[in-house]
This record gives C-alpha cells, structure tokens and sequence, in this order.
C-alpha cells in the first residue's frame, strides 16, 4: 500500500509564496517520476511540473520561472515552491508518482487560493 500526502497549501495574496510538500509512504522500493498537477474550478486537472532523478525538471510554460520543483529522495519527499503567485494559480493541487512497472499513485491534493 503506498500513500501520498500533500501539505502546505493555504490563502496567500497576489504576489506571495507557498511551497508545497508531498510525501509517500509505503512499499515503494524506487520512485521514478514524482510530479504536481493541478486542478482550478470548473477545469480539468493540468501538469504542472515534474522530476525524474538523474534526469532533471520540466515545466508547463505557464509556471517557468516561478515554481520550483525538487525532490528528497532519502525521505520519499517532493516539494513545489511556488513564488510570484498570481489568481489563475488557485487550484487543488495534486502530486503524483510513477514507481515500478509504470504504476501511478496520487495524493488526495491540497488548496491554493490566490486572493487579495
């Protein structure tokens, strides 16, 4: 059984920061990809970002330059920094990671609500 749970989503205005946390937990012998998608009201769920060890990091065009992704491998944790927040980064935010023989799980997301 392996488990992911997101944190650090909250309020935060126009302009501010938020770094978001994911942690698994579990049988997981090796993590592959761990990766945060997102979700706003009324839309479907979106990529946001990725990061594959060894690899690197990859953006949606719509967060280069503000979030950044990374990962702790010794602690199954990925983090999302978010800077320069702005009202269409309000979402349910989500992370996601694909282990052995391409299995996905996803955590159950956190809220980030962009708002003055």
């Amino acid at each position: 059984q392996v488990q992911l749970m997101e944190s650090g989503g909250g309020l935060v205005q126009p302009g501010g920061s938020l770094r978001l946390s994911c942690s698994a937990s579990g049988s997981i012998s090796f993590i592959n990809v761990m990766g945060w998608y997102r979700q706003a009201p009324g839309k479907e769920r979106d990529w946001v970002a990725h990061i594959i060890s060894d690899v690197g990091t990859k953006y949606a065009e719509s967060v280069k330059g503000r979030f950044t992704i990374s990962r702790d491998n010794a602690k199954n944790t990925m983090y999302l920094q978010m800077n320069s927040l702005k009202p269409e980064d309000t979402a349910v935010y989500y992370c996601k990671i694909v282990v052995a023989f391409g299995t996905n799980y996803w955590g159950k997301g956190t809220l980030v609500t962009v708002s003055s």
